[in-house]
């Protein structure tokens, strides 16, 4: 296929082609639904919800953050799922392997980038991963209420479906407790209720 996109200029050609591989994240689909649960949501959406996440819930977070290296760090982190796949948060299979794929992946895509911006966004990418900042672990939390949010308006969602238990849910969500704690409260509050209605494997049967 002829490239339209090809400039003359190396720098912007490197850079459009990074844009036009990132579309890619739009056919990678989770296995969280959207909220009322119509269909699987992709991983682009996703990012982009934990963004707005990031705009409004900032004011809770424990730690200060800069809000514009929070909302960078979402909007990268799974950008890696063009290659490496979306990798279920309790798929402990998938998980044994996750960190070597998405190594990979970040390679190959960051690169597609001018170094200096390979450099920038890697960097954040790796911060992410590494959780050791205050902007990673709100970040990091925020990536988990993606997930749990969903889930708590589509009768369990991912974790009914595919036999989560609670304990496993409060593990997952362990990070809010600490980079959120103004939601933790609520957050209890919807395991145990979940746990009432059967959305986990460990709850009482679901009488529908």
């Amino acid at each position: 296929m002829t490239n339209l996109l090809t400039t003359g200029h190396t720098r912007l050609d490197q850079q459009l082609q990074f844009l036009v591989e990132i579309d890619r994240l739009k056919h990678v689909l989770r296995r969280t639904t959207t909220i009322g649960g119509a269909r699987h949501e992709n991983s682009a959406e996703h990012s982009w919800h934990l963004a707005l996440m990031a705009l409004t819930l900032a004011e809770h977070a424990a730690e200060p953050v800069s809000l514009t290296r929070v909302v960078t760090m979402v909007l990268l982190h799974d950008i890696v799922e063009i290659d490496a796949g979306d990798t279920f948060a309790y798929d402990t299979v998938a998980l044994a392997t996750k960190r070597e794929r998405e190594q990979r992946a970040a390679e190959r895509i960051f690169g597609l980038l001018p170094d200096d911006q390979t450099d920038t966004m890697r960097a954040l990418w790796d911060e992410f991963e590494a959780g050791d900042s205050a902007d990673a672990r709100f970040a990091g939390a925020l990536d988990c209420f993606g997930g749990f949010l969903p889930n708590t308006h589509g009768g369990g969602g991912s974790w009914r479906d595919h036999g989560v238990s609670s304990s496993a849910v409060l593990r997952r969500m362990e990070p809010l407790r600490h980079s959120l704690p103004r939601l933790w409260p609520t957050i209890e509050h919807i395991i145990d209720t979940g746990r009432s209605l059967g959305w986990f494997s460990d709850g009482a049967p679901d009488p529908h």
